[in-house]
This record gives C-alpha cells, sequence and structure tokens, in this order.
C-alpha cells in the first residue's frame, strides 16, 4: 500500500502544473450531494494522506441543488471550490454562475449510482412499476372523467400482487438531485402511464404528476440516506428511497424492490435493463484552480483508476466505476480546461 501511494502521488504531481504558492486559502472546501458525499469523504481522507504538502479537503453535504447554489455564489475565498451533484448541472444554474463571474465550470463524472426502493429486511418483497409508485404517492388521481383524491391507502389497492401494506413511501426531498431522478424516471414515467393526465392541458399536467399527497404518506428527506433508514425504524411498513451503494452497506437491514421486474446491481445499471439509475459527477470552479493549493492535484487524483476505477476503495463502498476508456475521456478534459457551456 505504501509503494502503490508513492506512485500515485508522483503520477498525479507530475501531471499536474504546481499551484501558487501564496494561495488565498489552503483547504479545499466541497459541498453539495449526500449520494456523493461518502465517495467524496474517502477521496479526500486518502488525499490528505497521500499528500502531506496539502490539507484534508472539508467535505459538506447539503444536497446537489445547495451545493450548485454555493458553487455559483461567485469567486474568492468565502465561495466553495468543488459542488458534488448527483445529477447533471442544469442550464439555469449554469446562467446563475456566469452571472456571478463563475465561467469555468468544470464537469467531472466520477461513474455511475441506482436509484432503490427498499423496505425493512424482514418484510416482503416489493416488484414495482412506475406506475405503482405514482398511484402511491399523487395527491389526485383520475376516476370517471375527473381528478378525485388519491382513494389509496395499501399497496396491494394498487396492485394486488403488491404486499397488503400501508403506504408510507420515504423519499428525497427537493433539495436533492436523487430527487430530480425519481421524479423524472418513475413519477413521471408512472403518471404517463394515465390516459387521462396525458389529455390535460400542459399546466394542468405537471401539477398532476408533481403534486404528492399531504396525508402523511409520503414523507420528505431533507438529510442524507441515514435519515431515511431512520425512518423505516420508526415506520415499520415504510418504503424508502436509497442510492444503490447505500444500499450495499446497508443489506441486513434492507430489501431492495425491483422496477420493471429487474433487481439493481452494477450488471443492469451499466447495461440500461433496471430503469432508475443516474451518473455522478462533482463540478470544479476553473478559476480557483491556480488559487486553492491542491485543487488541480485532488481532481485528477479522484479520477485515477487505483482512486475510482475497479477494485478501488469506491468500488467496495458501492460505486459504479467508469471504464478505464471513459474515466481517461473525463480527466483529459478536465486537463484540456473545458469548461460546460450554457447550451
Amino acid at each position: 500500500m505504501r509503494f502503490t501511494n508513492i506512485a500515485l502521488a508522483l503520477a498525479v504531481t507530475g501531471a499536474t502544473a504546481v499551484t501558487t504558492a501564496h494561495a488565498a486559502r489552503d483547504t479545499i472546501q466541497i459541498a453539495g450531494s449526500s449520494t456523493v458525499l461518502p465517495y467524496a469523504s474517502i477521496v479526500a481522507e486518502e488525499f490528505g494522506n497521500t499528500f502531506p504538502q496539502f490539507k484534508t479537503p472539508v467535505v459538506g453535504s447539503g444536497g446537489s441543488s445547495g451545493g450548485l447554489k454555493q458553487f455559483c455564489n461567485g469567486v474568492g475565498d468565502n465561495t466553495i471550490d468543488i459542488a458534488n451533484s448527483s445529477r447533471q448541472i442544469k442550464s439555469t444554474e449554469l446562467a446563475e454562475c456566469k452571472k456571478n463571474g463563475v465561467n469555468q465550470v468544470l464537469e467531472i463524472k466520477i461513474g455511475y449510482d441506482g436509484i432503490v426502493f427498499a423496505s425493512n429486511a424482514n418484510k416482503a418483497a416489493y416488484k414495482l412499476r412506475p406506475q405503482h409508485v405514482f398511484a402511491a404517492l399523487a395527491a389526485q388521481l383520475p376516476s370517471n372523467g375527473k381528478m378525485v383524491a388519491n382513494p389509496y391507502t395499501r399497496w396491494n389497492q394498487i396492485d394486488k400482487a403488491l404486499p397488503n401494506e400501508p403506504i408510507t413511501l420515504v423519499i428525497p426531498a427537493s433539495n436533492h438531485g436523487t430527487r430530480e431522478v425519481f421524479q423524472e424516471k418513475m413519477v413521471d414515467a408512472g403518471c404517463e402511464t394515465y390516459a387521462a393526465i396525458k389529455s390535460l392541458d400542459k399546466d394542468a399536467k405537471k401539477k398532476a404528476c408533481t403534486t404528492f399527497r399531504k396525508d402523511g404518506r409520503v414523507v420528505e428527506i431533507a438529510g442524507d440516506y441515514t435519515e431515511t433508514l431512520a425512518r423505516l425504524k420508526t415506520s415499520p411498513s415504510a418504503v424508502g428511497v436509497f442510492g444503490l451503494g447505500f444500499y450495499d452497506q446497508n443489506r441486513d437491514r434492507l430489501r431492495v424492490a425491483t422496477v420493471n421486474n429487474v433487481a439493481p446491481s452494477e450488471k443492469t445499471i451499466l447495461n440500461g435493463a433496471y430503469p432508475v439509475s443516474r451518473p455522478l459527477f462533482f463540478y470544479v470552479k476553473g478559476e480557483h484552480l491556480k488559487s486553492i493549493k491542491g485543487l488541480p492535484q485532488f481532481t485528477e487524483y479522484f479520477l485515477n483508476k487505483k482512486v475510482s476505477g475497479k477494485g478501488s476503495k469506491l468500488e467496495k463502498a458501492g460505486l459504479i466505476s467508469m471504464s478505464d476508456k471513459e474515466r481517461a475521456a473525463v480527466l483529459a478534459n478536465f486537463k484540456a480546461g473545458k469548461a460546460v457551456v450554457v447550451k
């Protein structure tokens, strides 16, 4: 292990220009996605151990949207250097960055993750489809030509093949990138299965697909997955939304559901069979590369095969790693300073 770290340190240091001697701040500041948080924390600790000349980066959470909001606040000591995100940055966020002088937004893909539905390990298995999830959480559903309050209180009322359990869905709040992927790939997909909703005008359709019930059967969690897991302990019949990596670390406590009869795994996510998956990112503020000590080195270190590739500690922690070819392309784009632009 000692030789591996030395070789890796030499490779990264040699590949990157040295930062300025008098940096305005000597600790990298990171915030954002709770999904990316454990991976970034592992790399930050390893980076600090491998490069004693740099301080260990400080990694915080706050959700993808919250992290990107901080990231786009401007340039300088009082702004973060990296935003972790479980979704791609939006054009509106890039516009906000540009408005505040952040013009060099460098996108770093680190790998892939799946969004899974899981219940307590001692509960029956769920075989979910998008229409099941939408029917469980929608505030209103079509009935006899009109929209009515959601009548379902138990899963088997939606589909007799589902468990006879009360409906409680524990989902990420709107500050999470996971929520946006969940909305797009499960809720919206389920909403689209209702012909009566598809026939509505644009605004009415959007309202029907995005308004969730408020009777206590949908619980939104603003914190990380540990809070979702805690909620399942206090609500034994609940179904929670997690990242695959978190589920992998808690298999003894959780039973994962299939989606469209496909179980989530590295194989089914990479081959596209499992429908609820996404790439994971972090965004580097290019304006800080020369002023924040260790920022270029940290970014390249994260993309080293020994750190985030096959057999790495991040893979063991649940990250689905990129191919060597894809990782090399991401690194090449970073070295070339290719910034994300508003399309």
